[in-house]
């Protein structure tokens, strides 16, 4: 465990929490975050971060369309290091008419290379391609394999794009992919080439919402849980452009039926559009923080901890509140609860370290605390209320008698205090109790996420308000 001697001091937020005066990409070497769309976060063996994004800012003559890159030592600080292609590879330019590519996907291959599935396509159609490049490296050079995937709109109902790969229990691959239209579909891919078992196949359905929200979910990844034997199911639901929010379920296979807290399955139209999927992070603002929007489009970047033991990254964009015209990428910290649900922590990832708090912290207190309703796409401002532990003091990890925390992840029982009388006042959390970095005051601080026993995620920082 790292003690306060670890602590990489942070000061200011980085420029790229801050909104610039005007939407202008500006120089590619000052970007760090900026501008990173869909983004997806693997590291090389030397240890080196890769994040790959959409190219939506690209397409001129100093940054072609074709993937962007860039690298990193610390998941904080980013260097903008080109593109993968010199433009839309032929195939899937050809097929889909795509001036550049979105929503790439890399994994590792057993056979020690590196495979990237992008998606090409235009806004607002379902003639769309998802391709198979291929490198020794993150850094390439990657080779096209061509398509893998493709859709055509008047002869598909899917939508060929937003590919992400999965392994299940047995460790074969798995393309997930789909967008509005149709949905969220599955496809098993081969062990060796990673092109489709079955040629031409799209597929089975795994998630799609109702029509009169125009079937707002796309971005899916699926995460296998060896701890559980079960299968976690992101997706993004409503627009990316102001009210994106993720989503989660689960399912003992993963091809579904993936149902989220409150037992919905993900492809049951009969559920209220905005009740299906267990909402685990929306838009929200801490007090004197930055206002950030319509989180989404989400990987998990998984990796071994100091202890050993894995620990992961939710990997997402988010827009800036005072102008959505500008995202950033963020890395957070992803917990599993006592019960296996995903909870994300409030803050975005400052660095190994500056979790450390200097001294333990008593459970119990005042916090700014998120509640994230699944039926709003609202901006979330954090609250005054008071945490305590539940009168029996149960916990799930053994942890029953602990009021203290020294920022280490612990499952705890948590209720809210200081809630309006009424029926929701008993709210009792299901949650990880964890450090974090306090952006809004600038120190190492206690944060938790949990899940309430309807179903609805809360989460928040220890501190007053001032």
């Amino acid at each position: 465990m790292q003690t306060a001697d670890d602590i990489t001091p942070v000061g200011k937020p980085p420029p790229e929490l801050l909104p610039l005066p005007a939407s202008a990409p500006g120089e590619p070497s000052a970007w760090g975050s900026r501008h990173a769309h869909d983004p997806t976060v693997v590291r090389d063996d030397d240890g080196t971060y890769f994040m790959f994004s959409t190219d939506s800012v690209a397409n001129s003559e100093d940054i072609p369309a074709g993937v962007l890159i860039r690298t990193s030592t610390d998941l904080v600080a980013w260097q903008y290091a080109g593109t993968a292609f010199d433009g839309v590879p032929g195939p899937a330019a050809e097929w889909s008419g795509a001036r550049g590519l979105w929503a790439p996907d890399v994994v590792r291959w057993p056979d020690g290379n590196w495979h990237m599935y992008y998606s090409a396509s235009t806004f607002g159609s379902n003639t769309s391609a998802i391709g198979l490049a291929v490198a020794p490296a993150p850094a390439g050079p990657w080779e096209d394999r061509g398509i893998v995937v493709a859709t055509r709109a008047g002869e598909h109902i899917q939508n060929a794009i937003d590919a992400a790969v999965a392994r299940d229990a047995d460790g074969a691959p798995w393309l997930t992919y789909g967008s509005f239209f149709a949905g969220i579909y599955t496809l098993p891919l081969d062990r060796t080439s990673g092109e489709p078992l079955v040629t031409g196949d799209l597929g089975s359905l795994i998630a799609r919402r109702h029509p009169s929200v125009d079937g707002a979910v796309e971005g899916a990844f699926v995460l296998y849980r060896a701890e559980e034997d079960r299968y976690v199911l992101f997706t993004s639901y409503d627009s990316l452009f102001s009210s994106y929010n993720v989503r989660v379920a689960v399912a003992d296979e993963i091809t579904g039926p993936y149902r989220d807290f409150c037992g919905r399955s993900l492809t049951d139209l009969d559920s209220p559009p905005s009740l299906a999927g267990t909402k685990v992070l929306g838009s929200y603002q801490f007090d004197g923080g930055t206002g950030w929007l319509a989180p989404g489009h989400n990987s998990v970047l998984t990796q071994e901890g100091p202890d050993g033991a894995p620990e992961h990254y939710v990997v997402h964009h988010v827009r800036f509140a005072g102008d959505p015209s500008q995202h950033v990428a963020q890395l957070r910290r992803l917990f599993f609860n006592a019960a296996g649900w995903p909870v994300i922590s409030p803050q975005s990832f400052a660095g190994r370290g500056t979790e450390v708090l200097p001294a333990p912290e008593p459970v119990a207190g005042l916090w700014c605390v998120l509640r994230f309703d699944p039926e709003s796409t609202d901006l979330v401002p954090a609250v005054p209320l008071g945490l305590e532990r539940p009168v029996d003091g149960s916990s799930d990890s053994g942890q029953a008698g602990v009021e203290q925390s020294d920022g280490s992840p612990a499952r705890v029982r948590l209720r809210l205090a200081g809630l309006p009388a009424g029926p929701e006042a008993a709210v009792e959390l299901d949650a990880v109790v964890f450090g974090s970095w306090d952006w809004a005051r600038g120190q190492a601080a206690l944060s938790f996420s949990g899940v309430d026993q309807h179903g609805v995620a809360w989460s928040g920082t220890k501190g007053d308000l001032s």
